[in-house]
């Protein structure tokens, strides 16, 4: 009987030794163009990290590939793995930006960012859950979505967040060249001072890629005189650079 339990014993040792062994060697085997195989190498390397820190990190990285792919489901997947909050925040604003930068069409990445949505919502800790819709909006922005990012900011409780996410609306729209949209989401912000803040960003933003009509009115609607002069001395010097004498 003890022989018997010895020899089942060396056997099953041997066979699991062997299964590790072939995994292994599948890992070894992924070709450079196959993205599939070496992305579910990644995070079968990434689940055996204990560091929950290192872990997290390459679980963003992953997910931001994934997204950068098109694997958005996927992507989501691994995002679920994460357990940091603040990396689970930064997570969606990878997978969302990964999706607005591709230019697809609303009807494909609509679906993703009600699913971030729905994603954030589990987030309970309060600041980093700010950050996650935040970080929704300027996605949304990015890919187009006014309505979307408008109505992503103004679910936002914390009212200083708030503002920040209509602000940052508004310099990707301004970045665009989206005028109209970019001054209807900082008509948004309910404090002057964040407004008189965005709306000297953007008037730089837009001076800075030669909308200077649109950048005058920007720095027009300042109210703060000092941010106001600021701007329009800017606006002046986009349109007629002063050459500075040089010293001698």
């Amino acid at each position: 009987m003890h022989f018997i339990l010895v020899f089942l014993f060396i056997v099953f040792g041997f066979s699991s030794i062997g299964h590790a062994q072939d995994e292994a060697q599948k890992t070894a085997e992924c070709a450079v163009e196959d993205r599939v195989c070496v992305i579910d190498a990644l995070t079968a390397e990434a689940a055996k990290i204990d560091n929950t820190s290192w872990r997290d990190q390459i679980y963003r990285e992953a997910a931001k590939t994934l997204a950068f792919d098109g694997r958005y489901d996927d992507a989501v997947v691994i995002w679920e793995k994460i357990e940091s909050s603040d990396t689970k925040a930064l997570t969606i604003r990878g997978i969302g930006m990964a999706a607005a930068e591709k230019g697809a069409p609303q009807s494909e990445y609509a679906p993703l960012f009600e699913t971030l949505r729905e994603k954030a919502d589990t987030i309970d800790h309060p600041p980093s859950y700010a950050i996650a819709l935040t970080y929704i909006a300027m996605a949304q922005a990015f890919a187009g979505d006014d309505e979307g990012a408008w109505k992503t900011a103004s679910d936002m409780e914390n009212e200083a967040l708030r503002h920040k996410a209509f602000g940052e609306t508004a310099e990707i729209q301004a970045e665009q060249g989206k005028f109209t949209e970019a001054m209807k989401s900082i008509g948004y912000i309910g404090s002057t001072a964040y407004r008189n803040k965005s709306y000297s960003i953007i008037s730089k933003i837009l001076a800075d890629k030669g909308y200077l009509a649109e950048a005058l009115k920007a720095a027009q609607a300042v109210t703060n005189s000092y941010k106001k002069a600021s701007a329009l001395q800017y606006v002046l010097d986009k349109q007629k650079p002063r050459e500075l004498p040089r010293d001698q």
